[in-house]
């Protein structure tokens, strides 16, 4: 095998090829990741002020074992999943009022987040490189604070909307980055 100089040509080259599956294939893989979303909406870990949940850790370890395209597809099914009435969101919650209330817009930033952490993944912020996997994360989880508090912000103003839609959350942002960061490391150490 040459050499390859290139070391961020090398951790590219060995992103996940999800995307270079047959349909049947992917269709399998969005439905796994709707499921694996919807468990991480179960799962609620006790921090203060707030309870956090799994989900922005299911949708940045998605896009990035999926790449952008299939990652942010599999989200948006899990959205229709939820919307329709599947008890799939936050707690189980299910419905379409869900996309108009004050929390929508952390909703419509996953595909984005997933898309992003993805595209991230594919030119290298992978599993081959944990610290970049890591930033990546982090972006993500900042890419849906701000959306999710821009939409709050509506209702609420600016100022109460980063008080009650992000400050709570950067601890637990940051400590889901990096399981996702580590996880996706395991992930491709298992893949070798």
């Amino acid at each position: 095998m040459p050499h390859n100089p290139n070391p961020a040509s090398h951790a590219a080259s060995s992103a996940p090829r999800i995307r270079d599956w047959s349909l049947s294939w992917q269709i399998g893989a969005v439905a796994l990741g709707t499921v694996f979303l919807a468990l991480a909406s179960y799962i609620e870990v006790p921090m203060v002020p707030v309870p956090v949940t799994m989900q922005t850790f299911a949708v940045t370890l998605i896009g990035a074992v999926y790449g952008w395209r299939l990652g942010a597809a599999t989200i948006v099914a899990w959205l229709v999943e939820g919307a329709i009435g599947l008890p799939v969101l936050s707690g189980g919650a299910a419905g379409a009022h869900h996309f108009v209330g004050p929390t929508a817009g952390y909703l419509f930033a996953f595909p984005l987040v997933g898309a992003l952490t993805g595209w991230l993944a594919e030119r290298g912020w992978n599993g081959n490189r944990p610290w970049l996997a890591f930033v990546s994360m982090l972006l993500g989880n900042a890419l849906c604070l701000v959306l999710g508090a821009a939409w709050l912000s509506v209702a609420i103003g600016i100022e109460q909307a980063i008080v009650h839609g992000v400050t709570p959350f950067l601890i637990g942002g940051a400590l889901k980055s990096a399981l996702a960061a580590t996880t996706l490391k395991l992930m491709t150490r298992a893949q070798k």
